[in-house]
């Protein structure tokens, strides 16, 4: 049975849905927000059908390989498969919240590389928080280059 790791996220940001989708689609700032983005190549750009490719180095001893393909793209919503070193699917849904927009992020994603899935057998809450580093992390960044602020206290 393949080990899996889910994570379903979710944040209120004082803005509109179609002000954060216009922060979320400038897919060329990616690597400026977030440094631990090693390798970005956005294909086509955040449409459907697009293809990219990823590389992510968290504050542990392993690079992660992926591509996530863009399955349905849409004002305010991306649902993604991913393949690579890790696979599964991730969905971003964006809707009107009474204090601006709300985000959620859900992920069920599953490592394919023999020795990170060795490692997710052996030490999942490490792996677990690598993961939850990259999306803290992520979060993070992101607010402090786009200029959005969320109500999480984030």
């Amino acid at each position: 049975m393949p080990i899996t790791f889910d994570s379903d996220r979710r944040w209120v940001f004082e803005e509109s849905v179609d002000s954060l989708w216009w922060r979320i689609s400038q897919v060329e700032d990616y690597t400026r927000w977030w440094p631990w983005l090693r390798r970005f190549d956005p294909g086509a750009g955040l449409v459907d059908g697009a293809s990219w490719r990823c590389e992510v180095a968290p504050p542990l001893p392993y690079v992660v390989r992926f591509r996530l393909e863009l399955v349905v793209v849409g004002p305010g919503e991306v649902h993604t498969t991913v393949r690579g070193d890790i696979r599964g699917e991730a969905h971003l849904l964006l809707r009107d919240h009474v204090e601006g927009c709300s985000a959620r992020l859900h992920s069920r994603l599953a490592p394919a590389h023999p020795v990170l899935r060795g490692a997710g057998r052996v030490a999942r809450p490490v792996v677990e928080w690598g993961h939850d580093w990259v999306l803290d992390q992520g979060l993070r960044q992101f607010l402090a280059h786009s200029g959005t602020t969320d109500e999480t206290g984030a």
